[in-house]
Formats: structure tokens, sequence, C-alpha cells
């Protein structure tokens, strides 16, 4: 699965920036994803692939600093990429007369550098408070990475303010984001009813069916693992949910987008085709 993974996901990073058909606002933001995708995985996979084959299953203390930052980091800007993503399809079918001129290339890249701040920044935050606390009972995690929650439930310190600031990100990102994201697409809905042509219909549905099916994926795990009460012991249904964020969306993401997208499959085919022809 993280073969998989890996490989659909650089796929999609190198079309979307070498073929001319696919420079677009929409492929620029799903190239975004892709490479969050590839860290949100290399951050926790290999890890645990290893301790698969070891007897004593560790982390070094930096190792799970490092693999915290890069994972908060990844999931936080992929909850504000995936609303810019909606508000894209939203000018595209919406406002298709000014689309070009607000998603210009000057106003994508700088969109796409608030996104990485913002993660960035977010997970310096969770990092730094998480490890500034004393961890002086067990260092044993309930899980098989490093996650927030369970390096809190470690802590002998008072932790009330880290997860009050937990809480108010998840509600900011997991509640606020999903709303807008919900909004856009009523409004899209709406506007697509009034195209009179059964083909027009189709084609604007057909624009959003793979970024609706990674909302619905991506917000229904996060919002079951962290919209409820915490044990800060993972339980077995825990982690299966947790297997789901960092590998299982993350290997179907490109598959969603090839699959259901022609314009993807027909750059592939291109890229594949023309290494055929020079190597012949």
């Amino acid at each position: 699965m993280y073969v998989v993974c890996m490989t659909g996901n650089l796929i999609i990073i190198v079309i979307s920036n070498i073929d001319p058909a696919l420079n677009t606002p929409m492929y620029f933001f799903l190239g975004n994803l892709s490479f969050l995708d590839v860290l949100c995985t290399t951050s926790t996979i290999p890890n645990m692939l290893a301790n698969f084959f070891s007897k004593h299953k560790v982390i070094t203390f930096h190792g799970c600093v490092i693999q915290m930052f890069i994972f908060t980091a990844a999931m936080d800007a992929e909850f504000l990429l995936l609303t810019l993503m909606s508000i894209d399809r939203y000018l595209a079918i919406c406002n298709p007369l000014r689309y070009k001129t607000i998603m210009s290339k000057k106003s994508c890249y700088f969109m796409a550098a608030v996104v990485w701040t913002f993660g960035f920044c977010s997970s310096t935050y969770h990092t730094s408070s998480t490890f500034r606390l004393s961890f002086c009972s067990s260092n044993k995690i309930n899980h098989f990475f490093c996650e927030i929650p369970q390096l809190l439930a470690l802590s002998c310190s008072d932790t009330s303010i880290n997860e009050l600031v937990l809480i108010v990100t998840d509600v900011v990102l997991g509640v606020f984001c999903f709303i807008f994201i919900f909004g856009s697409y009523l409004f899209i809905i709406l506007a697509v009813l009034k195209i009179r042509s059964a083909d027009g219909k189709m084609k604007a549905f057909s624009t959003c069916a793979s970024h609706i099916t990674v909302v619905l994926l991506f917000y229904g795990t996060l919002i079951f693992a962290y919209f409820k009460p915490s044990t800060g012991n993972a339980s077995n249904m825990d982690k299966a949910i947790a297997v789901l964020y960092t590998i299982v969306i993350p290997m179907l993401n490109p598959i969603l987008y090839s699959l259901r997208n022609k314009e993807v499959k027909n750059s592939v085919q291109k890229v594949i085709f023309r290494k055929v022809t020079l190597n012949h």
C-alpha cells in the first residue's frame, strides 16, 4: 500500500508539472495535495514497517518530534487545501467568466503559500508545546506513530492548555472548513441544476465528483477520530481509523482522481507513449 501510495502521488506531481494541458489551478492544487499525502505517509509508515520486523518496536525521542511535526503540518495544511479546491470548483462553475482572472498563477501560488505556512506554523506550536511537557512515567505509546493525543496522555504535566488549543484547532479546521466546503458545493449544485443540457450537467458534476469523494473520506475518518471523547489511550478502533487517514486515503486520492478524470488518464498515457517512443 505504501508503494502504491508513493507511486500514484508522485505520478500526479510529475504530470501536473510537465504536461501543459494540466497547467490549471485545479491540477496545481492537486499536485500540492499529492505532495502533502507523500509527507503524511512517509512521516509515519516507514517506521511502522521497520517495527514489523523488529522485536522491540521503538522510535527515538527526536524521531518522534520530527514525525509529529511533519504529520501534523501535512494534515493541517490538507484541511485548508481541500477548502481551496472547493473554492476553485465553485469559481470555475458558478463564475466562469472571472475564473481565470481570480485564479491567476500569482493567486494560486499565494494561496498555496498560505496553506503551507499555516500548516507548518500550526505544527510548530503543537509540537513545541507537546515536547515542553514533562514525561516522567511510561515511555510506551499505545499507537503505531507519535500522535498528539497519545503523547499528551503520557505526560505528567498539566495538559489542559494543550488540549484546549487542540480542540480549537480541530473545530476551526474540521467544522468551519467542512461548512465552507459544503456551502461551496451547495451553490455548485444549484448552478448545475440550471444547466439545461444533460451533457452539461454531467460534465459539471464529473469535475467535482473526485474532490467530493476525497473530502468525504478525509473528513469522515478525522471527524470520527478527533471529535469523540478522548480516553488518552488509543483503542484498536482508533488505530484502525488512523490507518485510514495515514495510508489508505493518501493511497486512494490519486486513484480516485485518475480513474474519474479523463485529462489525468490521457496525460499519463501521453507521458508513457512519449517514453516508449523515445526508447524505440
